[in-house]
Parts: C-alpha cells; structure tokens; sequence
C-alpha cells in the first residue's frame, strides 16, 4: 500500500476535507455578498433628527430658532440654531409656509420624496427565492456525489474504507502463531505481486479466501497484513453495514463497492463478520425477497458473475461458518477456506514476543514460561494479558514489567479481579476454605485430571473462591478417564462441605460446579456417544454456532430414549459424586490439612499445595516453622445463619 493511493470518490480518505465546513464557508459568503450589497445600493442616509409637532415647528420659525430646513412632500427636516435637528411632518395645503420662512431669514431648499434603490428593491423581494435555490442546489448537490458513505442522500454508497499506509502498514511480521494459515495466504501475495507469473501458465488465482476461526485469533490482522505485503490498496468493510431498513440498499453498496475496487485494482477487499450478510437463505423470517437475501444475492453476482472482476480479492472472516449459505462458499468465489487456530505453546510465545515489543520489561520476564501457562488464549487474550501486566506495573510505579506482573495480570484474566473490599464473615471463609480445599484434594488423587495452577479463597469475579487447573500441555481432543476426572474434580466442594459441615449445611456454592458437571455429562451421553446403553449415537444436534459459541441444540430422540438420556446423565454425575465421596473420605486429614492452609495464606500455588500435603508445611519465608496445625471441623460449629453467599461458586441470583 502506497501512500499516495486515495479514494476515487472520497470514501474514506482524508483529502477532500469536511463537506459541512466548506458548505458553511460558502453560505457565510453569500451573506457577507448580501451585506455588502445593500451597503453600496442603500446609499448614504442622513443622521435622523428630533420629531416634533408641525405648530411648534411654526412657532420655532417664527421665534427665529431655525437656522435650516429642507422641504419634502412627505416631511420636513432642519437645524435649529443651536445645532439641534429636528423632523415633522407638513400639514397639506399650507401655502404660506415659505412666506413665513423668508420672513425669518431661513434658508430652505426642497427635496425629492426619499425612494429605495431599485435593485435593493429586487434583491430584497428576491432574496427568498434565492434562498429556496440554495437549498435545491446543495441537495442535488449531495446526490449527485453520492453525499459519501455518510451523506445526507448516501443511504446506497459503500462504507468501505480504503486503508493505507498512513493507518500502518501491517506486515506477516506482525502476525505471529498461525504459520499454516500463513502460509495458504502467501500465494495471494504473490499473485498481487506479479499476476503474470501465475496467468502465463493458464493458472488463475483464488477469488476470495475465507477465514475461519474464533474471535481474536487474528483473522483481521492476517487479512491487513496480505495487503501489507503485496503494497496494493486494502478495503475493510462489516457484513453489518450492508444491511439496512429499507430494501435494496444493501445491494447498491455491494455494487458500489467493487465499483471502487476496479478503479484500485489490484486490491483486496476485506468483510469482517460476513455472516451478517451471507446466511443460509430462506431460513430467516419473511419472505425470500428481504433486504438481506436481495443484499447476499448480489453479493453472489458480484464475485463470480458474467463479469469478471479482475484483480480483486475478496477476503472474509467468520467464526460461524456453518450459517453461511453455500453458494457464498462454493469454489469460483471463496475457493479456500483457511482455517486461523487457537495458536499452540510455540504460537503463543510467538504472539507474546511481538507484543513484548512495546514493554519495557525486567530481566526475570520469560515468554515461554507465560506461554506454559496459558493454554487456550488467543491472539487478543495475549494481547491483553501483556497489556494488563504493564498496567500493573505503572500502578505499582515501576519502571520495568516484571514477571510478578504477568502472573498477576494472567490471574486476573483467567480468574477475575480480586475483590478483597468484599466482606466475608470467618464461617463463610471456613465454608469456603474446605470447599476449595475439597476440589483441590480430589484433582490431586484423580491421575487424570490437569495439575492445580491455584488455589485461592478470596472472592474473584462472580466466584466466592477458585481452584485454577492448567494442562501439562496443548490438548486437542479429551478422553473418557479424563471426563470422569473432571466429573469428580467438579464434585469435590459439595461432597467436602457434605463430609465437614454436614447435610443440612450444605451451601447454594456449588452451583457452577453443578452445571458443568451435567454440561458434560449431557454431551458425553448425547454427542460423544459415552454411553454403554446408549452406544456410540448422537442424540443433539447443533443448529447454529462455532467451536461453542452461542450454541443451540436440537434433542434427536424420542420420549423413552429422553427418560434413559436424562438417567445416563444422572447416574455420571451421581457416580462422580461417589468417586468424590469416597476419595475424601480416604484423605479427610489432607482435606482439613488444606482448607487450614488456605485460611492462613488465602492463596496457595500448585507447587505450594504439593509440599503442604508431602511434608505438612509450606515453604514460604512468611510460613510457621512447624506443620500447620489441624482442628478438625463439626457441623455444630458453623452457626445457624440467614441467607447467605455460596461457599465456593458465585453469588445465587435473588438470595
């Protein structure tokens, strides 16, 4: 992308200035031409004098007081002796006036009725129409330049933006972690670089890409850094702005927008959320000739119609593939699909790397430790992780960001910001330590399940307490040992506060550990086939969504085969709470050694839970020299109170 690229109609550039600025400039103009005309035409006007009764104008005359007097059919003016003017008003038929004048020795002289200038006349009784043709001019104005994409009469021009590299130029080295996808870009690089390598051997190149993957991997700084590399003009544009109230618009703004396109080609032209616009037809509310379909159909036209379009490359991003319509996703218009991941450990450090850039960091700060720790971030989870840790670092007045900072700023995004200003009385802390303490000692037993990150008793986000566990390494498909693990890990806090405080102290705490667990119960009986009575089927389907995201599903069963879903479902989830029961149960002391530490320390690292139940004591330089001591807990202990917060989940709805 070149800097001297503009718009060929002024959509998105900056050269042709503010329209409402020059149109006041040009108004303020004609006023001043009207002030300046009915200055020249008014001509000069005398200073206006006393008005006074015609008698005592007589009597002023004879008294002998006036030095002056001019005489008009239609009035009389003068000056006394004493400089003093003076106006009236003659009486008709008074023949003797300038008898009486002479007489006293006062020179006087007639004059003309006074009249307007003619043309001050015509400019004054044409100034409304004047007016009534500026206001025509300036409308026709705006349509006949389309008003740009946010004019008065634009309403049927592309929003389009045309970037260059005045908004930065992006190039592949700013893109780092998705090199497969990367790599299927490169030959539109080259092609925009030079067609002729390509089209000499009869090859043509793909007419539009479509990205495809979850929000904040990257996919619009993929598509800027494409335009970046090949140096060609670059159009951004949301599947939203195409659509609106009123029918046909949508479809003027496609056409509009490639018509921009052939005057830069060779260009990209980049639809951001395209599902907006591209879903499947026929499937909405309404009849098949609404605004969207008109707006999708011509779409379809555009890229791959009767008319070729050369030199244009359309590159799309969406994060729900499975809603678009498949003629948007047959070859000849989106002949690839790239697929832009959730970047791995190798990825990460990347992405963390390019974002480093910018930080002044300390010597102890390692991108690949942080990267181990944060499996399943994007790009802009990354991103804001690294944002986050210099934020804390100018908040604690440091001149580097060391890697304190990012392990804070990595809690805070993964578990929520603590909420230490929340008061907690010690029985809801007590409740809350053997919760916790409860789903730490079931991971730490079940072999399957993800080592413990943290665990911590102070109130973060909507939880009351958490238990933070991170993989060993990137997983990209779970197995059934490890659902169970998960299934059990979920239990844990209700089973602790069971085994502790007894059945009728039992707390609301458990809450989202409860829809998890039959979340996943729910999806390994009716979509992984998990299930021994039920086999290998699947039993829900997906309507709309993408790896998770804003999912609905459609039950694929009949009444008898609901009753023996919904009793799968029960018996994983009750079965879980047995493997809970029984393995804390088995390890009560370390329950109770646990939920002591987590009352005296409120936060325990993964390591620090690990040497607490080998050696009965921490290793931290503010830790008691001896174990820890245990007191074990009674249901009686625990006073009978009111409505209260969970122990260890989020806060009930209404409580």
């Amino acid at each position: 992308m070149s800097d001297n690229q503009e718009p060929e109609n002024g959509n998105g550039g900056n050269g042709g200035g503010n329209p409402w600025m020059k149109s006041l400039m040009i108004w303020g103009g004609i006023f001043l031409a009207l002030l300046l005309a009915v200055s020249l035409f008014g001509g000069p006007r005398e200073a206006p004098g006393t008005a006074i009764l015609y008698s005592d104008f007589k009597d002023k005359v004879a008294e002998g007081s006036v030095a002056e007097v001019k005489i008009a059919p239609d009035r009389i003016s003068g000056v006394l002796k004493n400089e003093e003017r003076f106006v009236t008003t003659p009486v008709p038929g008074d023949v003797n006036l300038t008898t009486q004048l002479e007489e006293a020795g006062v020179e006087y002289t007639g004059t003309q009725p006074e009249q307007m200038n003619v043309l001050l006349v015509v400019l004054i009784q044409a100034l409304p129409f004047l007016l009534i043709l500026g206001i025509a001019f300036f409308a026709l104005r705006q349509v006949q330049k389309g008003g740009g994409a946010g004019g008065a009469m634009g309403f049927g021009k592309s929003k389009a933006k045309l970037l260059t590299e005045k908004q930065g130029r992006v190039t592949f080295d700013d893109v780092a972690g998705i090199d497969e996808a990367r790599e299927e870009l490169q030959e539109i690089v080259e092609f925009l670089k030079d067609p002729q390598r390509f089209s000499k051997l009869g090859g043509q190149i793909p007419k539009g890409a479509l990205l495809v993957g979850s929000p904040g991997t990257g996919k619009t700084l993929l598509a800027r850094a494409i335009a970046g590399e090949a140096r060609v003009p670059f159009f951004t544009i949301s599947g939203s702005d195409f659509v609106e109230m009123f029918v046909g618009v949508g479809a003027s703004r496609v056409r509009d927008m490639f018509e921009q396109a052939k005057k830069n080609a060779p260009c990209i032209v980049f639809i951001d959320e395209i599902d907006a616009v591209g879903r499947h037809r026929g499937n909405g509310v309404g009849n098949s000739n609404d605004e969207r379909e008109q707006t999708l159909n011509q779409l379809l036209v555009e890229m791959d119609g009767f008319e070729a379009n050369e030199g244009i490359i359309i590159i799309a991003a969406t994060n729900r593939p499975d809603v678009l319509d498949p003629a948007l996703l047959r070859p000849g218009r989106f002949d690839r699909q790239v697929v832009v991941p959730i970047p791995d450990i190798d990825g990460r450090e990347k992405i963390l790397a390019v974002h480093m850039k910018k930080v002044p960091l300390a010597p102890d700060v390692n991108p690949r430790t942080i990267a181990r720790g944060t499996p399943g971030f994007s790009g802009a989870d990354l991103a804001n992780l690294v944002n986050e840790a210099a934020l804390l670092a100018a908040r604690r007045n440091k001149r580097l960001v060391a890697m304190q900072e990012f392990e804070d700023a990595k809690d805070k995004v993964m578990m929520g910001s603590e909420r230490r200003s929340m008061v907690m009385t010690e029985d809801e802390k007590k409740m809350t330590a053997y919760h916790e303490a409860g789903h730490a000692i079931v991971a730490v037993h079940e072999e399957a399940s993800d080592p413990i990150h943290k665990a911590t008793i102070i109130p973060r986000g909507r939880a009351l307490g958490m238990v933070m566990r991170l993989p060993e390494r990137d997983n990209y498909s779970y197995h059934r040992d490890k659902m169970h693990a998960n299934l059990s890990v979920s239990m844990g806090g209700r089973v602790a506060e069971e085994i502790i405080f007894g059945h009728d102290k039992v707390s609301s705490g458990a809450s989202s550990d409860i829809q998890y667990a039959t979340d996943l119960a729910r999806n390994m009986v009716t979509k992984w086939g998990m299930s021994d009575k039920l086999g290998p089927l699947q039993y829900e389907s997906s309507q709309e969504g993408y790896l998770g995201m804003g999912q609905t599903t459609r039950t694929m069963a009949g009444a008898e085969t609901n009753k023996l879903i919904d009793q799968e479902i029960k018996d994983l989830v009750e079965g879980a709470h047995k493997r809970a029961t029984d393995l804390l149960s088995t390890h009560e002391d370390q329950l109770h050694l646990l939920a002591q530490a987590m009352l005296e320390y409120e936060t325990l690292t993964g390591d620090e839970i690990k040497t607490l139940l080998e050696d009965g004591k921490i290793d931290r330089p503010d830790a008691p020299s001896g174990p820890i001591p245990v007191q074990p807990s009674q249901g009686s202990s625990i006073p009978k109170a009111g409505k209260r917060f969970g122990g260890g989940g989020e806060a009930p709805q209404g409580a």
